[in-house]
Order: structure tokens, then C-alpha cells, then sequence
């Protein structure tokens, strides 16, 4: 199975009210040095696999969309789920991390 359809299949795996870091979906497709690619990856084919982007944040826990070009839209998503955010906006990756 190639790599970009490994990152669409872990990403539609995410649980609801989990994120997952763009490092540990490119660890589990395969490439362990392949985080950029999994955020072009996401950007790319989100709209046509209907994938949940939102659920995939940077290894800090934060979402790293700039205010104002979708940074309010993920935070919504991810609290319409339950997720909460803390000390500098940043998720807590060990409560609501996705444990693979």
C-alpha cells in the first residue's frame, strides 16, 4: 500500500475526541520523516476522502493553522468533540492523544 493512502486510512481512523500528531501518522505510514508530507497530504485530500484534518495536530498539541485562516474552525471542531486546551492553547496529547 503506498504512503498517501496508508495517511488517508490512519486519519480516518482517529477517534472521535482523539487528535494525533502529523509525526506519529507519518510514523505509522511508514516514513518516520514524513510530517511535512502528511500536512500536504491533509491539505490536499481532505475535501476529497472527507477526512477529519482537524483531528491532526503538531507535536506540541497545537493546531497549527494561523488565526484567521482556519485555526478557529479546527479549535471549534475539536471542542464540539470534547477536547479542551490549555496553557497556550495546546491539547494535553497524553488525556486526549490517540493511543496507537
Amino acid at each position: 500500500m503506498d504512503f498517501s493512502r496508508r495517511v488517508t486510512e490512519l486519519i480516518n481512523s482517529v477517534p472521535h475526541g482523539k487528535v494525533a500528531t502529523y509525526g506519529q501518522i507519518a510514523r505509522l505510514a511508514g516514513n518516520r520523516r514524513g510530517a511535512r508530507l502528511v500536512s500536504y497530504l491533509l491539505h490536499s485530500l481532505s475535501e476529497k476522502y472527507d477526512l477529519p484534518w482537524y483531528r491532526v495536530v503538531n507535536r506540541s498539541g497545537k493546531i497549527s493553522l494561523k488565526p484567521g485562516y482556519g485555526y478557529e474552525l479546527q479549535r471549534q471542531l475539536l471542542e464540539n468533540e470534547g477536547i479542551m486546551f490549555g496553557n497556550g492553547d495546546a491539547i494535553d496529547l497524553d488525556k486526549y492523544g490517540w493511543q496507537t
